[in-house]
């Protein structure tokens, strides 16, 4: 029987080349409605947050740059406390916008570190703001936050100064702080 093909062989050979011709033409059929696309959007990813006790944080080490794509849980940074140091993950996977933070700098929990472009939609609550500034003419000078540490502050409390009436002091310490010997440079100079 070498040669003949029965009859249920032959409609078994049928459906399956019939099949196989709706299964390649479901493959090459696109459907552009039934796509979705992930919106992405920037982030503003702070820095994090160490307890009651612990509100700045020293940068380190930054081990990315603006354009470095990102996955989640890859170190961004080493920082540090005044208790620990240790190693800033990302909380998501996505491109690196920009980084704000510098190495040496001190920051305040919860300030912007970097911003990163992502389509993780957990993460929309921080999504960048637009900034006032950015609406603001040129011509303006922004204004800096003087940071006094609480030695700078003891030091001219005692020689009977209030820190927040002497903006034009020269911060010197770490994260452009003003430190004890600024005070004291002040207040000597202020003397002569």
């Amino acid at each position: 029987m070498r040669g003949k093909i029965s009859q249920a062989d032959a409609l078994f050979t049928n459906i399956i080349l019939v099949n196989f011709a709706a299964l390649t033409r479901s493959l090459r059929c696109t459907h552009d409605d039934e796509i979705a696309v992930m919106e992405k959007f920037i982030i503003d990813v702070p820095v994090p947050s160490m307890g009651a006790t612990v509100s700045e944080l020293n940068v380190i080490l930054i081990k990315v740059a603006a354009g470095d794509h990102v996955t989640k849980g890859q170190r961004l940074a080493d920082l540090e406390s005044d208790k620990s140091a240790f190693e800033f993950e990302s909380p998501c996977d996505g491109v690196v916008h920009a980084v704000l933070g510098k190495p040496g700098a001190t920051m305040t929990s919860g300030e912007t570190f970097l911003e990163m472009e992502t389509s993780d939609e957990s993460l929309r609550h921080l999504a960048a703001q637009p900034t006032a500034s950015s609406s603001a003419p040129a011509a303006t000078k922004p204004t800096r936050e003087v940071i006094w540490t609480p030695r700078a502050t003891k030091i001219a409390q005692e020689a009977g100064l209030n820190p927040a009436t002497i903006p034009d002091i020269e911060a010197t310490g770490p994260g452009n702080r003003v430190s004890g010997d600024d005070v004291q440079r002040y207040i000597d100079s202020r003397k002569g």
